[in-house]
């Protein structure tokens, strides 16, 4: 909420991205910035890489949009990512919107 506070929802979400880890580091969230996702089909790794914009705490994938609103398709993509890292929670976070959207999204 910092974040959308501060630059409010005008901007593309990469800033967004940058503005959210500096307030994740001063409030000593752990957290890994454009986070690796492994897939693998039987057995075999796929080339193909996709980056979830933070897992926090090895846990909870947050995944950052900057658009008219959540979709469908972006809880598809959530729990796209949860199954790849084989967890259970995310959070979606929309900074498009005038006032802040947000969703939980549980595998």
């Amino acid at each position: 909420m910092a974040v959308h506070n501060e630059l409010g929802s005008a901007f593309l979400e990469p800033v967004y991205q940058e503005a959210l880890a500096l307030e994740f580091h001063k409030r000593s969230i752990p957290f890994s910035k454009e986070h690796r996702l492994e897939i693998y089909y039987k057995e075999a790794l796929l080339e193909k890489k996709y980056y979830a914009d933070f897992l926090c705490y090895d846990l909870i994938v947050v995944e950052l949009k900057a658009c008219s609103g959540l979709t469908d398709q972006h809880k598809a993509q959530a729990l796209n990512y949860l199954s790849a890292l084989k967890l259970n929670l995310a959070l979606l976070i929309n900074f498009g919107t005038p006032r802040l959207q947000w969703k939980r999204v549980v595998l």
